[in-house]
């Protein structure tokens, strides 16, 4: 089963915890040399951010790359001086999901509720978001879903079999002894 492998790639990777600020950071490093970072709240157990990086063909490392969580800011705008930079007015997307539903974002787009559509396209795996006025159009996909090789669904709901897949990996998170505040062992040479 589809699902039963990509819960079997996460529990064979090597994962590394740290407890701080209420959040429980969770770093993945995979066999096949990409990373992945989680946090979550302590207190509710939901996932705030899930970053991943890869490596160039080269062997450097990328970006991180959020697929769910606040976008990462920005290098110091005194560094930006000289470069072009995207108008702080664009609309911003963003993933943040809850326990039970797939909820995405849209900032700074002051457009009524009803010139929105949201549509999916099940031959391309890609959800559609626009508005009747042409002024936005956003087609994004689940990774969740293309992981776990599941059909894409009209609904928000997340699938029983991620919310399974969901619930064990949290329960094995919480197996892991993670390090707290200050106590990050330091190896010495």
């Amino acid at each position: 089963m589809a699902v039963q492998s990509w819960s079997d790639i996460l529990k064979s990777s090597k994962k590394t915890a740290l407890t701080h600020d209420g959040k429980r950071k969770i770093h993945y490093l995979f066999t096949d040399g990409k990373e992945m970072a989680e946090e979550y709240d302590l207190k509710t157990d939901e996932l705030l951010v899930r970053k991943w990086r890869h490596k160039s063909t080269l062997g450097v490392q990328g970006l991180w790359l959020v697929e769910v969580g606040e976008p990462l800011a920005g290098p110091v705008a005194s560094l930006e001086s000289d470069m072009i930079k995207e108008n702080s007015s664009n609309p911003i997307f963003m993933r943040k999901d809850t326990k039970t539903s797939f909820q995405w974002r849209i900032r700074n787009l002051s457009y009524p509720k009803d010139v929105f559509s949201v549509s999916v396209d099940h031959s391309e795996r890609c959800i559609i978001i626009k508005t009747s006025n042409k002024k936005y159009y956003k087609k994004f996909s689940i990774p969740d879903l293309d992981r776990s090789q599941l059909p894409l669904d009209n609904s928000y709901k997340k699938p029983k079999e991620i919310l399974t897949l969901e619930q064990e990996l949290l329960k094995e998170l919480k197996k892991l002894k993670g390090s707290a505040d200050g106590d990050v062992d330091c190896k010495t040479q």
